[in-house]
């Protein structure tokens, strides 16, 4: 099950890059054609607003696994463990409404969403912003993987602190290579 998150989890990052060279490709493209031929590529600049929407909550997506969301923990580091426990409770369980919130507000919006057309490309605006269901249901899944580990005790207490310092990223990285080979 670990090898099928973690190879999920590549895929993102893969369709991270892909995104990113998409959007470098028809924007300079765009830019080079204009300046050179005086004409361009109308579908560049709506294709790499949609990917930018995609690199943004893929990105997304994978920052939380990887707990690089921004965060301030100078109280919660100071807190005995039930305090450091009962943030991090209160946090995955907000987290996991808002979550909630955007699945619902991406379905309240998919009727006019499939029946919206890009202007340009002339596909359905479901495939923009359908991305809400995706990052909604991944990040929840996270959340709920969080919920579970507290609840049930199987949740070490350097990991109550969910927020990884910059300095502290080859460290994460360790721990989790030390933790692959167990």
């Amino acid at each position: 099950m670990q090898r099928m998150i973690h190879l999920f989890f590549k895929l993102l990052e893969l369709l991270i890059v892909v995104c990113l060279v998409a959007m470098v490709i028809m924007v300079f493209g765009n830019v080079v054609l204009r300046y050179t031929m005086n004409s361009g590529i109308l579908i560049s600049e709506e294709m790499s607003r949609y990917c930018f929407i995609w690199l943004t909550y893929i990105g997304a997506m994978v920052a939380m696994r990887e707990k690089g969301h921004l965060g301030v923990d100078t109280l919660v580091r100071r807190l005995p463990v039930l305090g450091k426990k009962i943030c991090l409770f209160l946090s995955e369980l907000l987290m996991l409404m808002c979550n909630l919130l955007f699945f619902l507000g991406t379905w309240k919006m998919h009727d006019l969403q499939l029946t919206n057309v890009s202007p340009v490309v002339g596909i359905s605006m479901i495939w923009i912003y359908g991305v809400g269901y995706v990052v909604s249901v991944v990040m929840s899944i996270i959340n709920l993987h969080m919920l579970w580990k507290l609840l049930t005790g199987r949740i070490r207490e350097e990991d109550l602190v969910v927020v990884v310092e910059s300095e502290d990223v080859p460290d994460l990285a360790t721990a989790r290579a030390s933790g692959a080979q167990k």
